[in-house]
C-alpha cells in the first residue's frame, strides 16, 4: 500500500514555489538587492502604519522571528534608505517604524507581483474550486489552532 501525501508537506511546498515564483520571477527582476524578508516587511509597515504606529516588536510577534534577526534586518533596511525609525511620543525606548519614499515605491511592485502571482494561482480554477479550497483550508486552520 502506497503512503499518502503528507498535507503539511504538500502546503510546505506550495508556499516555497509561491515565495520563489513572487522573489525570483517578480520582485529580483525588478528591484535588486531586496529580499523576500524585506518585501514582506515593507508590505507589513506600509498596511500597518495607515492606522497605528508599527514597531519592531510588531515585526517579532508576526513573523515569529528573534529581536537579533529582526535588528539586523532593520539595521540593513536603514542603511539602504528603506526605513526610518523615530522615537515614539509616549516611550523614548521604543522607535517607530516608517517608510521612505524609496520603500513606497517598491511596496507598489511587491503589490503587482502579489496580483500577478494570485493570477497564477487561479489560472485554470472555478470559483467553485476556489471556494472548496477555502474550505478546506479553514478545516485545516481550525484543526491546527484546536
Amino acid at each position: 500500500m502506497r503512503p499518502t501525501k503528507g498535507i503539511g508537506f504538500e502546503i510546505k511546498v506550495l508556499s516555497h514555489l509561491i515565495k520563489r515564483c513572487i522573489n525570483d520571477h517578480v520582485i529580483k527582476t525588478r528591484v535588486k538587492g531586496l529580499t523576500g524578508l524585506q518585501g514582506i516587511i515593507i508590505r507589513y509597515i506600509f498596511v500597518h502604519s495607515q492606522t497605528r504606529d508599527v514597531y519592531q516588536r510588531d515585526l517579532e510577534n508576526e513573523f515569529n522571528i528573534r529581536r537579533s534577526s529582526v535588528t539586523g534586518v532593520l539595521q540593513l533596511m536603514e542603511r539602504n534608505g528603506l526605513i526610518t525609525r523615530e522615537h515614539a511620543e509616549h516611550d523614548a525606548r521604543l522607535k517607530k517604524l516608517k517608510l521612505t519614499p524609496k520603500a513606497i515605491k517598491i511596496h507598489k511592485i511587491i503589490t503587482q507581483a502579489i496580483i500577478e502571482v494570485e493570477k497564477k494561482l487561479r489560472k485554470d480554477l472555478s470559483e467553485d474550486e476556489i471556494n472548496s479550497f477555502y474550505t478546506t483550508l479553514n478545516k485545516i486552520k481550525k484543526n491546527l489552532e484546536k
